[in-house]
């Protein structure tokens, strides 16, 4: 099926490209709180199984999603270089530090079926609001993953790689999210960033061998690319 490594990189980083913000998208719409009430301590008395389905489905839509924007620097090795360099990478810890977060769902489930909801929220807010909690979890790194991916976007936009329409309608999708009420209208704001990003995954999907490796630098003294590299590992 993959005939080098380039191969295996461009399938695995288009496939990325779609499955991880579907994944994201699929798990509001499972999650129970999005159709009642989304404070975790209550969603998951209404229906345990899916609570816990939707938080591991965000687990892993955020880790894949932190890989798919390393794939995305490919497409920017000739043009926005640095700009990639800096933006992929405070990408990839915004998702890693978003995943983390998910497990003080468990805690808030325990909370639920203990305590009221208002009490579970005061006792999850003072565990929340820890120093180590908000500078070690969430504050910055939550916005390097909401804000960052579509900045990265912007910059493989300029690349050549993308529409100017990708990086809006992921910036207006994950963005008004965070200024809405999370329920049935976060189901279209995640929705379609799920298709824009869907858009680039089968974009790379249909690339040839050729046009992928066509992104790596120009084989020269000191440059080395796929072909070169097997060359003298052969």
């Amino acid at each position: 099926m993959f005939k080098d490594s380039a191969d295996f990189r461009r399938v695995a980083s288009g496939t990325l490209l779609i499955v991880a913000p579907l994944l994201q998208a699929i798990a509001v719409v499972l999650d129970p709180g999005t159709w009642g009430d989304d404070r975790e301590a209550v969603s998951y008395g209404d229906n345990p199984a899916l609570a816990q389905v939707q938080s591991a489905v965000y687990h892993w839509a955020y880790l894949l999603m932190a890989l798919a924007a390393l794939g995305l620097l490919h497409v920017m090795r000739r043009r926005a270089v640095v700009f990639g360099h800096i933006v992929g990478p405070l990408t990839v810890l915004g998702y890693v530090n978003l995943s983390g977060l998910l497990l003080t769902d468990p805690v808030e489930w325990w909370l639920g079926r203990h305590h009221s909801p208002e009490e579970s929220a005061r006792i999850l807010d003072e565990m929340l609001n820890l120093p180590g909690v908000v500078f070690g979890f969430q504050l910055p790194w939550l916005f390097f993953a909401i804000f960052g991916l579509p900045i990265l976007l912007v910059g493989v936009w300029r690349a050549g790689f993308a529409h100017w329409w990708v990086p809006l309608v992921v910036a207006l999708g994950y963005g008004t999210s965070l200024v809405i009420p999370y329920g049935p209208a976060t189901v279209v704001m995640w929705g379609a960033p799920a298709v824009a990003l869907g858009r680039l995954g089968v974009a790379m999907l249909r690339m040839s061998r050729e046009e992928w490796i066509s992104y790596y630098p120009t084989a020269a003294p000191g440059r080395t690319t796929p072909d070169s590299y097997a060359n003298t590992t052969a």
